[in-house]
């Protein structure tokens, strides 16, 4: 029982830590700009040697970018969340009860990573400058398809660990 739930705890941690990188770091789109600069965009910034905001990023133009920042946001706060509830849930309820709050709360962020990724993947050039609609995905968006299965997976785990005695 204690090497299942230190597995379950290990791929919540790494679930968790792919969230974080994928919302904060500035790797979503790389585009090469004109006169050979690299140019890497994440959720609010494109940065190159400065970073500048995205292009009507504040305004209802950009209402699929804030759905999409606000979806990464959330899910990077409910598999926080779910992790202190799993070490409150493991010490506090009974067998069979257990981790069932848990299951929800990561199925839930999994939910918002797939929203975000997916509107990110349907509409980013309608919040992308013309000038940087040549290139391609980066590494954080990478990291957020990894983490959606990630914690799936853990969720469901927690589910099948609720009725293990």
């Amino acid at each position: 029982m204690l090497v299942i739930l230190t597995f379950i705890l290990l791929f919540h941690v790494i679930s968790v830590i792919l969230l974080f990188i994928s919302t904060i770091n500035n790797a979503w789109w790389v585009a090469s700009a004109p006169g050979g600069n690299v140019i890497y965009t994440d959720l609010w910034y494109s940065c190159n040697v400065t970073c500048l905001p995205v292009k009507n990023s504040a305004s209802t133009d950009a209402v699929y970018l804030q759905a999409v920042q606000a979806t990464m946001i959330l899910s990077t706060i409910l598999c926080c969340v779910g992790f202190f509830v799993f070490i409150l849930q493991l010490f506090r309820l009974k067998q069979g009860e257990r981790f069932v709050f848990t299951a929800i709360i990561q199925l839930l962020a999994s939910l918002c990573v797939m929203i975000g990724a997916s509107i990110y993947t349907a509409e980013r050039e309608s919040f992308t400058e013309e000038s940087l609609r040549k290139g391609g995905y980066g590494s954080s968006y990478v990291l957020a398809w990894i983490s959606f299965p990630m914690t799936v997976i853990s969720g469901l785990m927690y589910l099948v660990l609720r009725k293990r005695k």
